[in-house]
């Protein structure tokens, strides 16, 4: 059954002391216990097709769900920037602060949707706010690029991979070995990277959503 959802707020948000302002796409269900937010890899969006599905599979398990730029454009335009990990991380976590200060959502339990690129500043992000992050899951993530605070992770963390995307595969199974908090591996067999054969997009979001609904209320 679906959720009464609030309509869709085009939102600024303000990081970097201010001085830069990233655009997003925040909708929560009434009562939404919870928020989704996304952290999407390198050359995406908050427009990307896979998120936004995503997105609506988590929205109908009554959560909210938060699609931000994790750059601005002319910073997009540096290949640069994609891969900063450190930079997406910092904006990441200020753009959760910026949740949490919110009249709708100051009590609202986070977790992260990570892909690729993302997936790494969502783990980093986990790894400095602690126990303030209730879960993370990370969707063919570049989960190598957060190895040395995986330790820190305290959130539910749930990695999500195609079995024919065999190195991304082997850089998750080796982040598991390596958390210290309670985890699960979801293997969506014969898929690659980008899950585009049917069916397979589709088990990532029931996954993803039923994980979110068991952790973030």
């Amino acid at each position: 059954m679906g959720h009464d959802i609030n309509t869709e707020s085009i939102v600024s948000i303000p990081v970097d002391d201010g001085d830069i302002e990233l655009e997003g796409a925040l909708e929560m269900p009434t009562d939404a216990p919870g928020i989704v937010v996304f952290a999407h890899g390198s050359g995406s969006s908050r427009k990307s097709p896979r998120n936004n599905y995503v997105a609506s599979v988590i929205r109908d398990r009554g959560l909210g769900t938060l699609l931000f730029d994790l750059l601005t454009e002319a910073e997009d335009q540096r290949r640069e920037n994609r891969f900063d990990i450190p930079l997406l991380t910092d904006r990441l976590v200020a753009v959760t602060e910026w949740v949490w200060t919110r009249e709708t959502t100051p009590a609202a339990s986070v977790g992260y949707f990570g892909s690729s690129t993302g997936a790494a500043a969502a783990l980093r992000a986990a790894a400095r706010l602690g126990s303030d992050v209730d879960a993370v899951v990370s969707r063919g993530g570049r989960v190598d690029m957060a190895e040395d605070v995986l330790g820190e992770v305290r959130a539910l963390t749930l990695f999500i991979v195609g079995g024919e995307d065999t190195q991304v595969l082997e850089y998750n199974r080796e982040a598991r070995a390596q958390l210290d908090c309670e985890n699960d591996l979801h293997v969506v067999e014969g898929a690659g990277h980008l899950f585009e054969d049917e069916g397979e997009l589709e088990e990532v979001a029931d996954v993803a959503a039923d994980w979110f609904a068991d952790t973030v209320a």
